[in-house]
């Protein structure tokens, strides 16, 4: 068995790349640059990742999926949300940032083109970072989206490869602990919304992050200055 693993280079995608490379083996992973203001650091870092565990990176750009949307990821006459750590939980304002940071049928375009590497190199796997906690707001990260997709890859795959999501049933404090527990290289992970040297602190994603980190009563690897 084998695997090919979407990694973004965020908290879920760097366990799930960890948890597939000890489970199924990686043969690639993809980064996918849709002209997201953090596109530059989630490619370095990925490739970072990949270079640690001896894994084929590649990054994939896509202009077209930047020119079809307005959201504030991409479009930058748009306002990254910025939340309290109190707001996080709170469902209408939630609603709203997730609004604010939709991509059109983003996952569902990058699966269908792992979909592709699948099954033209007969690999089983395409394994995502899919969880509990972004499927609250986020429909393509919840476990029926799993399904569905996987429904039809069985027919638009002549291997009839399978979408995995190994971190689907857990939070992000519950995602930092299972990273730790299996050595997952949660010090190459960025979340931050921007490039930069170091994350912003502020962005909806910084401040998710340093939730859970919190919660899992860990300190962030990514955040000590070396």
């Amino acid at each position: 068995m084998s695997s090919i693993v979407l990694l973004s280079s965020g908290l879920d995608s760097a366990v799930a790349f960890k948890m597939a490379l000890d489970e199924w083996g990686a043969e690639l992973a993809l980064t996918f640059d849709y002209g997201q203001r953090a596109a530059d650091k989630e490619v370095e870092c990925a490739r970072r990742i990949c270079e640690r565990y001896g894994v084929r990176h590649e990054a994939i750009e896509l202009p077209w999926l930047e020119d079809v949307t307005r959201t504030s990821l991409v479009y930058r006459g748009e306002q990254v949300p910025t939340l309290t750590e109190a707001e996080l939980d709170r469902e209408a304002r939630a609603r709203e940032t997730a609004h604010a940071v939709w991509v059109p049928n983003r996952n569902g375009t990058f699966i269908n083109i792992a979909g592709c590497f699948a099954d033209a190199h007969d690999i089983e796997y395409v394994v995502c970072g899919f969880n509990a906690e972004e499927g609250a707001t986020f429909p393509d990260n919840r476990p029926e989206f799993v399904e569905a997709i996987n429904r039809s890859l069985y027919y638009s795959t002549e291997n009839h490869a399978k979408v995995m999501a190994p971190v689907i049933d857990l939070d992000k404090a519950g995602i930092i602990k299972k990273g730790v527990s299996i050595g997952a290289p949660l010090d190459l992970s960025w979340s931050c919304y921007y490039s930069g040297e170091r994350p912003c602190g502020k962005c909806e994603s910084c401040v998710r992050r340093a939730r859970a980190f919190k919660r899992a009563g860990v300190p962030d690897p990514a955040l000590v200055i070396k």
